[in-house]
């Protein structure tokens, strides 16, 4: 195990690294039960979604961790999957199995720009200090993540307080982020899971730990089918061309989960590999003179690229990979070991449904607050009182969390990059791709304001 994975070689142990992943599931547990919650909106059968599910997070995770050797994990994406309902769906008109058909287009895209080494291009391409803003943004992010899953912030008012503590599972939330506090600043190895596990025991007198409505795993077999190659049928890619009229929202349509996809993911590796040092810079050297995927970023964002194809053709919106993989990676995780470990769980998950589904947002919470503030030492490296570097960092940084989204974080970096670098007159410093990556979310932003 420590040869396959190269322990040694990454200063991690098995024990850390199965704790990491233990981490990283308990902390992304939830779209388990939430995803088919949501997708069945759009007329899915709910058991088929739950089980396309898990079954794109145990492949995406895997090749995630076998492949490529680094400690992320794969699920259908919060944000993605309600763009497919909301917007693609009950916005735009088109049924469940064209949505599922421009997911797998969009796969197929992520897989081309990542075997023309596009992406890589992409993220070479963004300057350092973007590149640390990005990484602290994610910290807040994360940690915005935490305090919303919780419901701690409230929105009743029309602008976001500091909820009433009127609610069990608000004070439990504040207790497991002491106790889990406590445990990270007395150095107690596993803090981050601990805190999970006992915040979870805690809440089951409090009945805030309870069990979710699921489905049985020979239940959800039987429905699987009613989603899975639904994309190949005549309802899915053979009707999502025939009206010319609407070609043009289609190809719209599938721009604008591509954009969200790729930049989400390229945020997340930034973000929590070069803190870390699971992407390097002697990785970024092999990504510069190898051919074919031979660095840990390259096999990377070839997973990632794989598994939303994948998720599409068992029936869930996009495979991506998930921010709260900082989790674990904040428990220590440095190698595959961890996202195979998570994969494990996913794949126990679908037997056990019932009392995954019981760890409440109260318990993971903490743990994305407290990873929220690891990533953050990432703002020290940028240079704060030049205010053409300060202004970029900060738009890159505050809009991940203020729109939930890791993709208009970098969107609105790279713009306002781009015009502190034309108002000091230094616009070769700005690189081609840069341009070009710049104009294409200004187009998308277009386009989602047309449709």
């Amino acid at each position: 195990m420590g040869g396959l994975f190269k322990l040694k070689q990454n200063g991690t142990t098995a024990g850390r690294e199965i704790i990491a992943g233990l981490t990283t599931f308990f902390a992304m547990a939830y779209i388990i039960v939430v995803n088919p919650t949501l997708l069945s909106e759009s007329g899915m059968e709910w058991g088929a979604v739950f089980l396309a599910t898990i079954i794109s997070s145990i492949v995406g995770t895997l090749v995630m961790g076998l492949v490529a050797n680094v400690p992320y994990a794969q699920a259908p994406g919060m944000g993605l999957n309600a763009f497919f309902v909301y917007t693609v769906c009950f916005g735009l008109g088109f049924t469940w199995q064209q949505a599922l058909s421009m997911v797998f287009i969009c796969g197929l895209i992520n897989i081309l720009i990542t075997v023309t080494k596009l992406r890589k291009f992409i993220i070479k391409s963004i300057p350092r200090s973007l590149q640390n803003a990005i990484g602290g943004g994610i910290g807040i992010f994360v940690a915005y993540l935490g305090l919303l899953n919780v419901g701690i912030i409230s929105f009743d008012s029309g602008v976001p307080a500091l909820a009433t503590l009127n609610q069990k599972a608000f004070w439990l939330f504040l207790i497991g982020l002491a106790l889990t506090i406590v445990l990270l600043v007395l150095k107690v190895k596993g803090a981050i899971l601990i805190g999970i596990v006992v915040t979870t025991l805690i809440g089951i007198p409090m009945k805030v730990t309870v069990t979710a409505d699921t489905v049985s795993f020979t239940e959800a077999c039987q429905a699987l089918p009613t989603t899975f190659g639904a994309i190949f049928t005549g309802e899915g890619l053979g009707s999502l061309f025939t009206d010319v009229a609407k070609i043009p929202l289609v190809l719209v349509t599938i721009f604008s989960f591509s954009v969200s996809d790729t930049f989400d993911t390229i945020g997340t590796f930034i973000g929590t590999g070069r803190r870390t040092g699971i992407f390097s810079d002697e990785d970024e050297k092999a990504m510069e003179t190898s051919r074919g995927f031979k660095s840990k970023m390259d096999k990377a964002l070839f997973a990632d690229a794989t598994a939303t194809s994948i998720g599409a053709i068992f029936g869930t919106s996009n495979t991506t990979t998930y921010v709260e993989s900082a989790a674990g990676i904040g428990a220590g995780g440095r190698t595959g070991l961890t996202s195979v470990v998570v994969a494990i769980c996913f794949a126990l998950s679908a037997f056990f449904a019932t009392f995954v589904s019981a760890v409440p947002f109260a318990a993971t919470a903490p743990a994305l607050v407290v990873v929220g503030i690891m990533m953050m030492s990432s703002f020290k490296e940028i240079k704060w009182e030049d205010f053409s570097e300060a202004i970029p960092a900060f738009f890159a940084g505050i809009f991940m969390a203020l729109c939930y989204s890791i993709s208009y974080g970098i969107a609105a970096g790279f713009i306002f990059y781009c015009i502190t670098k034309i108002c000091k007159k230094q616009i070769k410093e700005i690189h081609p791709i840069l341009w070009v990556v710049t104009g294409l979310f200004i187009l998308n932003f277009v386009l989602l304001a047309i449709i």
